[in-house]
C-alpha cells in the first residue's frame, strides 16, 4: 500500500476560498506526513489531473495528492457546502480524508 508523498494545492491567492483550501491542505499534509506543494493558477496541471467542467476547463482551488507509487489523485476539488451555501469546513475535511484513505487502499 502506497503512502502520501505530497499534498498539492492548486490555487489563486485572490480567490475567496484560497485561505480555507490552504489551511486544509496544510492540515492534511501534516496529518499524512507529506510535503505540501502549492501551485498558483496551474490550469494545465488541473486539466491533466484535476476536475474539469463539460468544456474541459478547470478551476481553482483544488487539492490533489501525489502518492508514493506515482499516482496523482483528487482529494477535494469542490468544497462541501452547508444548506445555506457556506463552506462546511468539517464536511470538507472529512470528504478530503475519505478521498485520501480510499486512494491509499487501491
Amino acid at each position: 500500500m502506497a503512502g502520501v508523498k505530497k499534498i498539492i494545492l492548486v490555487t489563486a491567492e485572490h480567490h475567496p476560498s484560497h485561505k480555507f483550501f490552504k489551511q486544509l491542505a496544510e492540515k492534511l499534509a501534516e496529518e499524512f506526513g507529506a510535503e505540501l506543494e502549492i501551485k498558483i493558477e496551474d490550469y494545465v496541471f488541473l486539466i491533466e489531473h484535476g476536475d474539469t467542467d463539460e468544456f474541459g476547463m478547470s478551476w481553482v482551488p483544488q487539492i490533489l495528492a501525489e502518492l508514493e507509487d506515482g499516482r496523482i489523485v483528487k482529494v477535494l476539488t469542490k468544497p462541501v457546502l452547508t444548506s445555506m451555501g457556506a463552506i462546511d469546513e468539517e464536511g470538507s475535511y472529512q470528504a478530503a480524508r475519505k478521498a485520501l484513505e480510499e486512494a491509499l487502499q487501491q
